[in-house]
């Protein structure tokens, strides 16, 4: 259901995949609520994706560029003001990853050229679009800027490795970044810390499919899918969330508030192993 709620809004989405990424259901739903923008991810992830498919679906062009890229980052920022004839209204960051990870090196045994790229995919680019954005004047007033994080950045989960340094890294530069572009632009800058999200990232975590029916058994709403979180961003992008800004929200239907529940406490198989 539309409730136009980004009726004339224009934007950048990063990221988006495939259907199973959360940069593409938000992209669906930004499409469904009358917003207008430009796609964008690395040149190899256009190739490896199936983003060509989402922009017939959303009629929305697509610009390769990668992230950590200044000069990329500048063409992108031209070509979607000059396309839109003027300034855009919300931005989402939806990149993340982890050479580490995927190499198979543990948290106490990391490649630190392996870490810094990780560190310049999954954070770094967060400033650098930011930066781009600010330089460029390209954010209407009241815009939104929107990045993905996860409650690893709080807490540690032993096989998310470096990412949860990228994460925490992330939310510092909403709070930095946010506090200028709310006094002198008056946009907006938040994460979303999500619950744990089928997606291709995902699971190249270790004991991924273990802790997903982990944190479903914890939250007492159960896990928010990638298109609850969907959902919740466009809210973020709308007009209805004007005054929330520098903020680390959690979407994770109470994961990130909740002790032990007790679906838990009479798990049978936890009974045995205390």
């Amino acid at each position: 259901m539309s409730y136009n709620l980004l009726k004339g809004k224009k934007g950048i989405i990063f990221g988006a995949l495939d259907e199973n990424s959360i940069a593409w259901k938000v992209a669906e739903r930004a499409y469904e609520e009358k917003a207008s923008f430009i796609l964008t991810n690395t040149p190899a992830s256009l190739r490896m994706g199936k983003i060509q498919e989402l922009s017939h679906k959303t009629k929305s062009r697509v610009i390769p560029a990668d992230a950590t890229s200044i000069a990329d980052l500048n063409f992108l920022f031209d070509k979607t003001l000059d396309h839109f004839g003027g300034k855009i209204d919300f931005l989402l960051h939806s990149i993340a990853m982890s050479i580490n990870i995927r190499k198979g090196c543990s948290y106490t045994s990391l490649n630190y050229e392996f870490l810094k790229k990780g560190w310049e995919i999954s954070a770094v680019s967060y400033h650098k679009i930011m930066q781009t954005a600010w330089e460029k004047n390209a954010m209407n007033q009241w815009g939104s800027i929107v990045a993905l994080t996860y409650i690893a950045s709080q807490r540690s989960f032993p096989y998310y490795g470096d990412m949860s340094d990228y994460k925490s890294y992330l939310e510092s530069i909403t709070r930095n970044f946010g506090y200028h572009w709310g006094v002198k632009k008056k946009v907006r800058v938040n994460t979303v810390s999500q619950s744990p999200t089928v997606t291709k990232a995902a699971k190249s975590i270790k004991g991924f499919n273990q802790f997903f029916l982990l944190s479903e058994k914890i939250s007492p709403l159960g896990n928010a899918s990638a298109q609850d979180c969907a959902n919740y961003i466009i809210t973020l992008f709308s007009d209805l969330t004007k005054k929330v800004t520098m903020q680390n929200l959690y979407h994770d239907g109470g994961f990130s508030k909740t002790g032990i529940s007790e679906t838990m406490i009479s798990d049978d198989l936890l009974i045995k192993n205390i």
